[in-house]
């Protein structure tokens, strides 16, 4: 392959996006394992309020975060569009519930603004640019910054405490 070639490939990623009311977010494809319909999702008491708690994925117990509550956006019931998307995050695989997925976007790392100064008030730390779609921007996601250490903890907590123990 040219150089120039090869340049122009690895110049781009592909990113998953997705909606929360009027909002497009996005996320890198490569840390996108599955996209599922809500389904059952078992509470685990103490939790953040965006942790919606854990779901059997094949076998596997896996955390729920629901991207709305993250966010502080306004509750809604779930819908026929509502989904998780299944992802890494960190070293884990987690789900995330979102209203609805939109496109798999081709991004150039040029096209990637930084995200705002909102201050210190403001947590856009999970936060790893922003892109114009064409009629409107999108936020694009650092999901390995999703959740605090102590979420983490928590969540593993919570993963422990539903393993079946050996008697």
């Amino acid at each position: 392959m040219e150089q120039a070639a090869v340049a122009l490939a690895t110049d781009h990623r592909q990113y998953l996006t997705f909606t929360l009311g009027a909002e497009e977010y996005g996320l890198d494809i490569l840390r996108v394992q599955e996209i599922r319909g809500y389904s059952a999702i078992t509470p685990i008491p103490n939790m953040p309020p965006h942790i919606r708690g854990v779901m059997n994925l094949r076998g596997t117990v896996i955390p729920v975060l629901d991207l709305r509550a993250k966010f502080g956006l306004e509750a809604v019931e779930y819908t026929k569009f509502s989904v998780i998307i299944i992802a890494t995050v960190g070293d884990r695989i987690t789900g995330m519930v979102v209203d609805a997925v939109s496109d798999v976007l081709n991004i150039a790392a040029a096209d990637v603004r930084p995200c705002p100064d909102f201050g210190a008030r403001v947590d856009t730390r999970f936060v790893s640019g922003m892109v114009n779609t064409g009629e409107h921007l999108a936020v694009l996601l650092d999901v390995d910054r999703l959740l605090k250490e102590q979420e983490l903890a928590a969540i593993g907590q919570a993963e422990q405490a539903m393993v079946p123990r050996a008697e």
